[in-house]
């Protein structure tokens, strides 16, 4: 069984969702606003643009990094609206990961035409 598998079959299908009512090729920030209204009406809580400080020789800093959404303090989601995810956005979300010690992540890609080929979902 997978780590929080009913929680993110939860998330995807609020993306869904949203693609559905939406389509490609909107703004980052419109489908961020959508899918927050949407998980909130699935009864899911989260946090948006959650700050992400490092830690530097024992002293947290804030380095300017924000996490899209972080659902149920268990799930963290970064949003993109691109042609096509890149290496680096991976990498982004695991790094992301590993600063804020959550386990679980979902990378989204809403520019695509069924975003079920835009989901990557990353453990740590």
């Amino acid at each position: 069984m997978l780590m929080y598998e009913e929680l993110t079959r939860d998330i995807n299908a609020a993306a869904i969702e949203v693609h559905r009512e939406l389509g490609p090729g909107l703004l980052e920030s419109t489908y961020e606003e959508c899918l927050c209204h949407e998980l909130s009406s699935h009864g899911l809580s989260f946090r948006r643009q959650e700050p992400l400080p490092v830690v530097y020789k024992q002293v947290r800093l804030d380095c300017g990094y924000r996490m899209d959404i972080v659902v149920e303090a268990k799930v963290l989601i970064e949003l993109k609206s691109v042609a096509a995810l890149l290496p680096l956005h991976e990498a982004q979300l695991m790094t992301y990961l590993k600063l804020s010690g959550f386990k679980v992540g979902l990378l989204m890609n809403f520019n695509v035409e069924l975003l079920k080929n835009g989901i990557r979902r990353r453990v740590l």
